[in-house]
């Protein structure tokens, strides 16, 4: 038996079930049992991770974390191998720790080949010190979650942190201005194999609002001319080309836009770190084309004959992406806002040319939509504070003439929303 696994932890990871035995029962949250077991056993993410044949991959970044970890397990199943992936927004210490807890026999064993891992950057050092992860991709770095973070230089300043925590290699999004510098850092260190991935100057120019990425104020700009291994050279609607390799590939892609295709680059790219000579690109490509969306990520729920479209919003990058791409006006449109979302101030750099009318207005800071909308001078129907009422009363209004109600959730009201419908999968993912 591993030195890592023994009968020292039945005690623990009993512990820890039982604890998610009584808060599931009560309905309480699923990161508890991670926090009994963690204290009982500090080690025991350590001891469960060092068994794995292909180690543990962190995912990162502003936006795009839940939809690439989903894709790149896709692929990593469709070559064969037995994946563990912590579910989406379970992505702090206790919340790993609790999922890992799930796949753990009671002598501490896992019956994975890989460890596939989106991560708070918050606690991104901290989760690393302790799965000693051999490789990562960070996405982007965004305007995100101000009242945590403050400003990108801080996060930037956390992805170097966890940066120093990788093994072997990382993968960077080309085209962000933060991760660029970071990328010349890492590669002036020499320490790690830093590869990227990114679109060509064309698709980002026909994008409407580029990438919506955080400007670099530091004045340490690079002009370096970087390799990217997958490349993105066409994004519409639902169809991207991505390069890869020399040869350009079409992907029909499970959601819309320039977003979703960098995510696939970004997934095709450290799938073939980690994979060496095993990755195939032709089966990378059939993971993305069958894959589903992750919940609430451009995801579209069938309901009463009449279909949903929840596209999530948690800053200015997300709601604009989705904006950008949506493929014509909306004619049902609920928008919620909740109290998670600390500063509403972001809402008036955003386009919503797109948008014609909203019909009902969700969440404790739904007045904060509305005066925005009034300042752009938009109609709107009817505040309704309760998500679980104004999802009802578009349910109960007209039928939309494209059959179709857009419904633009922050995270929160998401989950109520998905929950409400019958839709109860949320400590799953969507794999």
């Amino acid at each position: 038996m591993s030195k890592s696994t023994g009968l020292h932890y039945v005690l623990p990871i009993l512990a820890g079930r039982l604890t998610r035995f009584v808060t599931r029962l009560r309905g309480g949250g699923s990161a508890m049992p991670g926090v009994v077991v963690q204290k009982l056993a500090p080690n025991v993410m350590r001891d469960v991770a060092s068994q794995l044949p292909y180690g543990v991959v962190f995912v990162l970044g502003s936006n795009g974390k839940s939809t690439t970890t989903n894709l790149l397990s896709a692929i990593m199943r469709e070559h064969g191998l037995k994946v563990f992936t912590n579910p989406s927004g379970a992505n702090m210490p206790q919340g790993i720790a609790s999922a890992m807890l799930a796949e753990t026999s009671l002598t501490g064993r896992m019956d994975a080949d890989i460890a596939i891992l989106e991560i708070d950057e918050g606690y991104g050092a901290v989760i690393a010190r302790q799965l000693k992860p051999q490789t990562a991709v960070i996405l982007n770095l965004l305007v995100d979650q101000i009242y945590r973070f403050g400003e990108p230089d801080k996060v930037a300043q956390m992805f170097r942190g966890i940066a120093a925590e990788i093994g072997s290699s990382i993968v960077l999004n080309r085209d962000d201005n933060f991760l660029g510098t970071l990328g010349s850092e890492l590669e002036a260190e020499g320490r790690l194999a830093v590869e990227y991935f990114g679109v060509t100057p064309e698709v980002q120019a026909s994008a409407p609002h580029g990438q919506v990425s955080a400007r670099d104020f530091s004045g340490v700009a690079t002009t370096a001319v970087r390799h990217a291994v997958a490349e993105v050279v066409h994004a519409d609607g639902y169809d991207a080309k991505i390069a890869f390799a020399g040869t350009v590939h079409e992907v029909r892609m499970p959601s819309r836009g320039i977003h979703y295709a960098v995510d696939i680059a970004a997934a095709f790219t450290l799938a073939a770190r980690n994979l060496g000579d095993r990755f195939d690109i032709t089966k990378a490509i059939s993971a993305v084309q069958t894959t589903k969306t992750v919940y609430g990520r451009g995801e579209i729920l069938q309901v009463n004959g009449v279909e949903v479209e929840i596209l999530m919003l948690k800053n200015l990058a997300s709601l604009q992406l989705n904006l950008d791409y949506l493929q014509e006006t909306p004619d049902s449109v609920l928008f919620a806002y909740d109290e998670s979302s600390k500063d509403p101030s972001w809402l008036y750099a955003a386009d919503l040319s797109r948008l014609d009318h909203v019909d009902v207005i969700s969440g404790p800071k739904g007045a904060f939509v509305a005066l925005r909308l009034a300042y752009e001078g938009k109609d709107f129907g009817v505040i309704e504070p309760d998500i679980t009422k104004a999802v009802q009363r578009m349910l109960d209004g007209p039928k939309p003439k494209s059959g179709r109600h857009t419904f633009f959730l922050d995270y929160d009201q998401m989950m109520a929303t998905r929950r409400y419908l019958g839709y109860k999968d949320l400590e799953a993912g969507a794999a």
